[in-house]
């Protein structure tokens, strides 16, 4: 009896073993894939245009408010379809190669966000929130949406990449969650009636700013207390970035009247003032460089459907390339961290993929992102 109960033992050790080598020669994490880029002239500037990604998969970038390239401009955390379903990648932006980063069901590509050493990164894929070693691939599920609840839009890192924040919703509420990439612990900071998005830290504070949808813009303690709706201008609201001291909420303003421009608008929420920066030429989206010298957006204007920089000192526009998304707020243009190029998506050459721009000789140079 114990010799056939030790071959079984044998005999189920052995399958498992099999089984475990035919998974990981099925695998694919880990695989390099060639460049699939493709330069070209950009028809109304003359600039030229990388096409970073192939439009036969589709291809998209993080959100926008998420930390996507790495600190010294030399990498690109992304998503795509090379493999059939959505998968994280990490592109060498000088040669275009991509490693496959994950290999999981359910990635939700916005969610991608390297943390401030960019050594790791986290994701949503499922109801799993992930954190992933960009050097040795190691996976490991930080915490799980619980049963019953449903992920809100948005996530994000703090600026010390110590939590991850997001929020969920129930019937008709919701609650902002805070949890420990560490400890892979959750606290709920606040509950509100509405679905609570995009939440993002206040850099230098002890803060969470969170939208309610299009309609407002909240900020509230990280520890649940001093909630409030900030006092914004008439109309919806649009991309929305801290700027890099923490003081104001750098925001795009699209008025209820149809006939005025779209305008990137600035709030203080310790001085409770809201000041115009600059009206835009219909900007869909937007975005800003480290030191938010200079903007970045797309275009919503049909005639025009085009990226531009926007000099905020003197409030004048030039044009960069053509978008021809079909969504314009789909675009999301972003800087590299030292504001040499411009990375935005479009669905101009069939799926979505992503493209590039030298700025060098529009915009000056910041200093390297150390995190």
């Amino acid at each position: 009896m114990a010799g056939t109960a030790s071959r079984a033992s044998r005999r189920a050790f052995l399958a498992s073993a099999l089984a475990a080598i035919r998974l990981a020669a099925q695998s694919q994490k880990g695989t390099a894939f060639a460049a699939a880029r493709l330069r070209y002239e950009d028809p109304t500037t003359e600039l030229e245009v990388v096409r970073l990604t192939d439009p036969a998969q589709a291809s998209a970038l993080p959100a926008y408010y998420n930390r996507a390239v790495t600190h010294n401009s030399a990498s690109l955390l992304c998503g795509a379809g090379l493999t059939g379903q959505p998968q994280a990648f990490r592109m060498d932006l000088k040669t275009g190669e991509a490693r496959q980063l994950t290999e999981v069901a359910e990635l939700d590509v916005a969610s991608l966000a390297l943390t401030p050493d960019s050594r790791s990164f986290c994701c949503f894929a499922g109801r799993s929130l992930l954190h992933i070693s960009l050097g040795t691939l190691r996976q490991r599920e930080i915490y799980r949406v619980p049963d019953g609840w449903q992920r809100c839009a948005g996530m994000s890192l703090t600026p010390d990449g110590t939590h991850a924040l997001f929020a969920e919703r129930r019937d008709e509420g919701s609650r902002l969650r805070a949890v420990s990439l560490a400890q892979g612990i959750p606290r709920t900071v606040i509950e509100a009636r509405f679905s609570i998005e995009h939440p993002l830290a206040r850099p230098g504070r002890d803060q969470i700013l969170y939208r309610q949808t299009a309609e407002g813009l909240w900020l509230v303690d990280s520890g649940g207390a001093n909630n409030r709706r900030l006092k914004l201008a008439p109309g919806r609201i649009g991309s929305t970035l801290w700027s890099p001291d923490g003081k104001n909420i750098q925001y795009l303003n699209f008025p209820d009247d149809p006939a005025q421009l779209h305008a990137i608008r600035e709030c203080s929420p310790d001085a409770a003032a809201d000041r115009l920066v600059s009206k835009t030429s219909q900007f869909a989206c937007f975005s800003a460089n480290r030191d938010s010298s200079v903007f970045v957006g797309a275009s919503a204007n049909r005639s025009s459907p085009t990226v531009l920089l926007l000099l905020r000192v003197t409030r004048r526009e030039f044009t960069l390339c053509e978008h021809k998304a079909a969504n314009p707020e789909t675009v999301a243009p972003v800087f590299t961290p030292d504001s040499q190029h411009v990375l935005f998506q479009s669905d101009r050459d069939g799926h979505p993929a992503i493209y590039s721009v030298q700025v060098d000789k529009l915009v000056e140079p910041t200093e390297a992102d150390t995190g």
